[in-house]
């Protein structure tokens, strides 16, 4: 199995090493023919507005919505926003290159600056095999999940039901950072998307 992890900008070091040490070949993407041979994509967290203008400047756009059609694609945090349909607040994200894949409307940075950074337990649904422990999730500058529309469902949220995650089909966006932790469970449930 090969996974990318889009590198233009971001957390995409800590995928890579998240990825070596479940045994996948983990290669970086920065041109279109990184994609190739490739059986899933991490977009990482990030500054969005940037990730999105460095992938029209590689001409990438088409060509990762050409492999979202096919393959299995995930964001985190700033992944997330490049990946939604909609962004709220309004004007924000107007001038931002989106690939406007998922069916998701999120808001930018809605927990607060870099100092509110938190890390909690999440109960994620799709995670199976009697494995209930709450996952550690990590927020920095973090998005929320405003709605998770059409084919595109929530499957995690905090206590006072937040959206922070959401699937569709082989499709994954999380407000935050599962390569920032030890638990590899987010990263193994992409994998399993992946290998469907």
């Amino acid at each position: 199995m090969r996974i990318g992890v889009l590198a233009l900008q971001g957390a995409f070091i800590e995928h890579i090493k998240m990825l070596k040490s479940l045994g996948v070949t983990a290669v970086e993407v920065r041109l279109p023919r990184d994609l190739d041979g490739l059986d899933g994509l991490i977009i990482p967290g990030g500054e969005s507005t940037t990730i999105g203008k460095l992938a029209v400047m590689y001409n990438l756009m088409e060509p990762l919505r050409q492999f979202a059609a096919q393959k299995a694609m995930w964001g985190t945090c700033a992944g997330m926003i490049f990946m939604a349909k909609e962004i709220g607040n309004g004007s924000a994200g107007r001038d931002q290159p989106l690939l406007g894949i998922m069916d998701i409307e999120v808001e930018r940075n809605a927990f607060g600056r870099q100092v509110d950074s938190f890390e909690i337990g999440l109960a994620v649904t799709v995670f199976q095999n009697g494995d209930g422990g709450l996952f550690p999730a990590v927020f920095i500058r973090a998005p929320r999940l405003v709605a998770a529309k059409g084919e595109a469902r929530v499957i995690a949220a905090l206590a006072d039901g937040t959206a922070v995650a959401a699937q569709q089909g082989k499709w994954l966006a999380t407000s935050f950072h599962p390569e920032l932790t030890d638990d590899p469970r987010f990263h193994q449930y992409f994998l399993s998307l992946v290998g469907n």
